[in-house]
């Protein structure tokens, strides 16, 4: 799709916003640190400024355009989130209902409490896992047993894909359910595997498939015609290859778009970072979000109900900082971050350190893609590129930075 842009309508400076190219351009792509990439902002619903930048498929001397197709990795964890809420809006579940009313295998589940010799004596939860628990990484749920790791740097063979031939969101939840929490629910903050039990909340709850649900109710509505759990034949012409840095910080093919795994509709629909998706799609899905739940007649959630998930839920409305178990990882970093229900929500300038508004809502994915929508500002951004892992440059610092000092009025 080719964008209507009119920066001066959404209320910025074109030349301004013309440093966002150059910057990605002369920092990072004609290095070589990354192939290309695709930036969006709008403001008020119009498109402010959009770039297709370098190659989508190195090997192939592909170039990004403007459908090119991109692996969204964590970036499906909002979409899950929403996906769950239209289900709330049902009245078919409270937050603070019990996961285990609806997935019977986590009633007995245990929290692993170390002891002075490294050993972990069981004990039972103070409270069971809620829901909300699902929807803020919040749960206990540590990375998984050994057939169902996550790894937070993943390549193209997935964890899921070790959970065997056939593999579902049933199965993984299984196998979740054999292992100790890692800490009682509600008391800590743990990126894990939390929004893939969302994911399975959603199946158990609307009777359907996970990946037939979001069709229906998300990508259907919204028309968003190319985000799914794999790429069809037709279209891996427009499927971006994945890096990563190596030890030269040269870059290294580790997913070859026609020899990749989404080639293939998988079992193991993930609602943690299963989906692919292209810019035009995912600006979509933000603009629903923005305009309060509803875009071009299509309602996906109320407006009470987008305000609910991007409130901070963090008790007293703490940080992340104060929250996360030591050691653990943060998409957007812990300071001055709280977390709403599947997004990562802004204290502020001064306690996030950054240009911004309180109450921004975002996340980000594995290979380093990343949205932001600013309610205050009525701002969203949206970056695409494929490096993993998503730590390796500040992107998201940077394009704050450029994006926030466009503003013309």
């Amino acid at each position: 799709m080719t964008f209507k842009i009119d920066p001066d309508a959404a209320g910025f400076d074109a030349a301004r916003l013309g440093r966002i190219d150059e910057h990605l351009r002369t920092r990072y792509i004609d290095p070589g640190k990354i192939t290309g990439c695709q930036v969006l902002v709008s403001r008020r619903g119009q498109v402010a400024h959009h770039a297709t930048l370098g190659l989508a498929d190195r090997e192939r001397s592909a170039p990004v355009a403007d459908d090119t197709i991109w692996r969204l990795y964590s970036m499906t964890k909002p979409i899950t989130g929403v996906a769950l809420l239209t289900l709330y809006e049902r009245a078919l579940f409270a937050l603070s209902d019990p996961v285990h009313r609806f997935i019977p295998e986590f009633r007995d589940l245990k929290v692993g409490v170390r002891q002075d010799d490294g050993s972990y004596l069981p004990v039972e939860p103070e409270r069971p896992m809620s829901v909300r628990d699902a929807m803020m990484h919040m749960t206990g749920i540590g990375y998984g047993p050994r057939d169902a790791r996550l790894s937070l740097a993943a390549g193209p063979n997935q964890p899921m894909t070790r959970l065997g031939p056939g593999a579902t969101l049933e199965t993984l939840v299984e196998r979740l359910s054999t292992q100790p929490l890692r800490f009682h629910p509600g008391t800590r903050w743990l990126y894990s595997w939390s929004t893939d039990v969302c994911a399975r909340l959603v199946e158990v709850l609307s009777g359907r498939r996970f990946g037939d649900y979001l069709r229906e109710t998300i990508f259907d509505p919204l028309g968003m015609v190319d985000t799914g759990f794999s790429v069809r034949d037709e279209d891996v012409g427009r499927f971006a290859a994945n890096y990563r840095r190596g030890a030269d910080k040269a870059l290294e093919l580790i997913d070859d778009p026609f020899e990749s795994r989404y080639r293939r509709p998988p079992s193991f629909e993930s609602g943690g970072g299963g989906l692919v998706s292209t810019m035009a799609d995912y600006l979509r899905f933000c603009h629903m979000l923005v305009n309060g739940g509803e875009l071009d007649g299509a309602r996906i959630l109320s407006r009470k109900t987008v305000e609910l998930m991007r409130t901070n839920h963090l008790p007293g409305g703490a940080s992340l900082r104060e929250y996360a178990l030591p050691g653990g990882y943060g998409e957007v970093g812990f300071d001055g971050m709280g977390f709403g229900l599947t997004v990562a929500v802004s204290q502020g300038p001064a306690p996030a350190q950054a240009v911004g508004s309180p109450g921004e809502y975002m996340w980000g994915g594995a290979a380093s893609t990343i949205f932001w929508i600013d309610p205050v500002e009525d701002i969203a951004t949206v970056f695409m590129t494929q490096l993993m892992p998503s730590g390796t440059f500040n992107f998201r610092g940077q394009l704050r930075n450029l994006v926030y000092g466009a503003l013309a009025d």
